[in-house]
């Protein structure tokens, strides 16, 4: 019994850390997953984006059915119309736009289990991406680094939205890139876990294993968000130029078939949805991806002629098909200010500091290091100008800042590659505020320096909780909190729609397509398209056309039925008002109604 307790004492001292991080993965797990819990139910599985929208309902699809097409006969009528956002029709088959991966992935999962648990999967990963976070901070520096960055992470508000708001690709592409970074780490090491088991260090193939799992976590993460590898590529190939040395020839194959073992799925539908193994769902992805194929051919052609006086305008040509949202510098650094530094200034101030405090020390620096801020720097370089060129709205107010905008999800990269110098600050501060001199060993009556080292540590954590708990469920416009209370809005309005229009209804609609599909058949539109309104006429012989949106005056209602649908033999009907902002009207054909 004693050789027991001393065994389990000693394992405790080994593995503190990783049990105290397991246990707050589940924590972290129960807390975003609870989210959905409360604001779901049996018979209202909804989402506030287009973007999860159609993840959930595609998953969903492929779980239950191995497909993902919806086929819409009506839009063989309708010149393709009839469809929510972040979907595509292609001669009536509604297919994704976004990318593939989360779909094939939590499809797979619930065709294994049930559909039911496709809310609760981001949590899920969330969950066992702080694990491994921590297990790849404790291998680049050290198990207190480690053990703060994971506690940070935990908290760190856009992982716990994009957790909570779960049909996100973000969180998921973050925790696959962790672990495969982490069996990275580990094929280019002398030595892993499995090495620790019986005779397992004595095969010379036990690093391999570490090889493949690398590039089947890291091909996982690509299929989420193939776009990524703008930066993901040039981050691996400078990753393996640091460590050629270490992973050499068989390893570095074993990890590149994994990753295209893992992207095989993907390539098998791109080519089923789009016709091309190497194309998406947005057709200005599409569009980039031959312009650049095109144009690195004409930059080897060129460089076989000699013809260098070409080379410029080859490679503005590429610069404008990868930068093709635009390329504005000063508008990216001021979005680094508006979503990082002002945002989350508590985790960017330590992090700034923590790292010039960490690479002051030159005797201490190692190669691993290095090439973590290098890489580091590489990505911010890429992610910020990339993204940052962008203008991302997803809020309804252009000039609102809030964590709901997408830079906060895309650039998750960043905040997370900065914990481990904030961590390293809050070490250093910690120790700082108890120095050795004070202590005397032999005095029993005052606290040890180590016990006050690691109660200003904790006290410094809880601080930080607060901070990011308090502005990601409250501190925001788009926090939790509101999300939440959204959702029960959404909620009273669907039922109030859909207890008014048939079945087999159309609803034109501007922002509720994400509410009413697939329930109704859903159309994204106004009038202010005659082409539109055109093939809405079509569909009012066929279907009940409903229009819903924000209330019409009077005068605006009868402009359109005297002008804008009286041309195409339309009129509007009001149906009844739903909420202070928005009514249900109905669209009848004039003719076909009264022949009827």
């Amino acid at each position: 019994m004693y050789k027991i307790s001393k065994k389990i004492t000693k394992i405790n001292k080994k593995y503190w850390r990783l049990l105290a991080v397991i246990i707050l993965s589940v924590i972290f797990f129960i807390g975003t997953a609870s989210f959905n819990y409360v604001t779901q139910d049996r018979d209202f599985v909804k989402w506030l984006s287009p973007d999860e929208t159609a993840n959930y309902i595609f998953a969903k699809l492929y779980a239950q059915e191995g497909d993902m097409r919806i086929f819409e006969k009506y839009n063989l009528y309708t010149n393709d119309i009839m469809r929510p956002r972040s979907f595509r029709s292609d001669h009536g088959q509604l297919k994704p736009v976004s990318f593939l991966g989360i779909i094939l992935i939590y499809g797979k999962i619930a065709a294994l289990t049930s559909y039911k648990i496709i809310p609760f999967l981001t949590p899920f990963f969330g969950a066992v991406g702080i694990v491994f976070f921590y297990l790849l901070i404790r291998k680049l520096f050290g198990p207190r680094n480690a053990l703060i960055s994971a506690f940070l992470l935990a908290a760190f508000p856009p992982y716990v939205y994009y957790s909570a708001r779960s049909m996100f690709h973000n969180v998921l592409f973050t925790a696959l890139l962790i672990i495969g970074l982490y069996f990275s780490v580990l094929m280019a090491g002398k030595t892993g876990p499995l090495a620790r088991w019986k005779d397992f260090d004595k095969v010379f193939w036990h690093s391999w294993i570490y090889a493949a799992l690398a590039g089947f976590f890291i091909g996982l993460a690509i299929a989420t968000r193939t776009s990524e590898l703008l930066w993901l590529a040039p981050m691996l190939f400078a990753l393996w130029l640091f460590n050629a040395r270490q992973i050499g020839f068989t390893k570095f194959v074993i990890a590149l078939s994994f990753i295209g073992l893992s992207l095989l799925p993907v390539l098998y539908w791109n080519q089923i949805l789009y016709s091309f193994p190497y194309f998406g769902g947005y057709p200005e992805m599409n569009a980039s991806l031959s312009g650049i194929a095109k144009s690195s051919s004409d930059l080897v052609k060129t460089t076989l002629l000699g013809e260098v006086s070409r080379y410029r305008g080859i490679a503005d040509k590429i610069k404008n098909y990868i930068f093709y949202f635009g390329w504005r510098p000063r508008q990216s650094l001021n979005m680094l200010y508006f979503y990082f530094i002002k945002m989350f200034w508590y985790i960017f101030i330590p992090a700034i500091i923590g790292g010039l405090m960490y690479f002051s020390r030159f005797r201490k620096i190692r190669k691993k290091h290095i090439a973590y801020l290098s890489v580091y720097l590489l990505v911010c370089a890429i992610l910020v100008f990339y993204y940052g060129s962008w203008g991302f709205h997803d809020n309804p107010d252009p000039a609102s800042v809030t964590i709901g905008n997408s830079y906060t999800r895309y650039w998750l990269p960043i905040y997370l590659g900065a914990l481990p110098f904030a961590a390293w600050f809050i070490m250093v501060v910690s120790r700082s505020l108890f120095p050795k001199r004070y202590f005397n060993k032999k005095n029993k009556f005052f606290p040890s320096r180590n016990f006050l080292i690691k109660s200003s540590r904790v006290i410094i954590i809880i601080l930080i909780y607060f901070i990011s708990l308090r502005f990601v469920i409250f501190g925001s416009e788009e926090g939790l909190q509101f999300v939440a209370l959204k959702q029960k809005q959404a909620k009273d309005e669907r039922e109030k729609v859909l207890a008014l229009t048939e079945r087999n209804a159309a609803i034109i609609t501007q922002y509720h397509d994400k509410l009413f599909f697939p329930e109704r058949k859903v159309i994204v539109g106004l009038f202010d398209d005659k082409n539109m309104i055109v093939q809405y006429a079509n569909l009012a012989r066929l279907l009940p056309v409903y229009y819903y949106n924000f209330t019409l005056p009077q005068k605006d209602i009868e402009y359109l039925n005297s002008k804008r649908l009286a041309e195409v033999d339309l009129q509007i009907e009001f149906i009844r008002q739903i909420n202070s902002d928005f009514s249900l009207y109905k669209l009848f054909n004039r003719t076909y109604s009264l022949q009827k």
